[in-house]
C-alpha cells in the first residue's frame, strides 16, 4: 500500500442512536493516525444482530447526518441503506475502495475484533484495508494479531503479510452507550449531552425509542 495516498477512516455502526461517545472516539483516531476523513457508515440490516435495529433506518440516517454536519472530517454514509441483504464488513469495504481514493483504516472496537473471525471473509477483510482498533483495556492483543497473521513493528502498530497495517489506538473511555440513551428515553430522563443536541430534538420530535 502507498502510505503517502489520503487517509480514509470508515467507521461502521447501527448508530441506534449515534451519540458524543461515537464522536469522540472517531475524533480520538482521526487525530492520532491523521485521516484526513472519517466515513461513518450506517448498517441497514447488521449481521451481529440478527438484522435488527430499534429505530428504523430512514431516523437513524437522519440523526447520523445532524450528528455530523459542523465536522468537516465527518461524512455519512449510506453506501449500505441501498444495498440489500445483510451490511456485511467486507462487501462495504470493496464498494468503498472502488469509490475513494486513498488508504481506508477500518476503525473498530477492541471487543468487536476479537470476533473478527466470525465475520464474512474475515481473512480478506484482514488484507483488504488497515485497520485501527480501538483500545479501551490494558489487554495484550499480541498473541491474538500473531494468530490473525500479523508481525510486531512497534507495540501499537502491526503489518500483515499483505502489506496492510493494524494499529491500536487508546481512546478514552466514556461511559455512553445507545443501550443507556435508549433506556433513559424509556424510563422517560433527560438524555441531554449524551447525545448531539439535533439528535436529541429529533428523538422527541419522533417519539423515538418510548416502547
Amino acid at each position: 500500500m502507498d502510505r503517502s495516498e489520503p487517509k480514509i477512516g470508515v467507521f461502521g455502526g447501527t448508530f441506534d442512536p449515534v451519540h458524543l461517545g461515537h464522536l469522540r472516539v472517531a475524533e480520538e483516531v482521526r487525530e492520532s493516525l491523521g485521516l484526513e476523513e472519517v466515513w461513518f457508515v450506517l448498517s441497514a440490516r447488521p449481521p451481529h444482530k440478527g438484522g435488527f435495529a430499534y429505530a428504523q433506518a430512514e431516523d437513524r440516517w437522519e440523526m447520523l447526518k445532524m450528528a455530523l454536519e459542523n465536522n468537516p472530517h465527518f461524512k455519512p454514509c449510506d453506501i449500505e441503506l441501498k444495498r440489500e441483504g445483510p451490511s456485511y464488513s467486507i462487501d462495504t469495504i470493496r464498494e468503498l475502495q472502488k469509490k475513494l481514493e486513498g488508504q481506508l483504516f477500518f476503525i473498530i472496537g477492541e471487543d468487536a475484533f476479537l470476533e473478527i473471525r466470525t465475520w464474512k471473509e474475515w481473512e480478506r477483510l484482514l488484507e483488504s484495508c488497515n485497520f485501527a482498533v480501538m483500545k479501551r483495556t490494558s489487554r495484550d492483543l499480541t498473541g491474538f494479531l500473531q494468530e490473525l497473521g500479523y508481525e510486531k513493528i512497534t507495540p501499537s502498530e502491526f503489518k500483515n503479510k499483505k502489506g496492510a497495517f493494524l494499529y491500536l489506538v487508546k481512546v478514552t473511555e466514556l461511559e455512553i452507550s445507545s443501550t443507556l440513551i435508549r433506556s433513559l428515553i424509556k424510563s422517560g430522563l433527560s438524555i441531554r449531552y449524551l447525545v448531539p443536541e439535533p439528535v436529541r430534538k429529533y428523538i422527541l420530535e419522533k417519539g423515538l425509542y418510548r416502547s
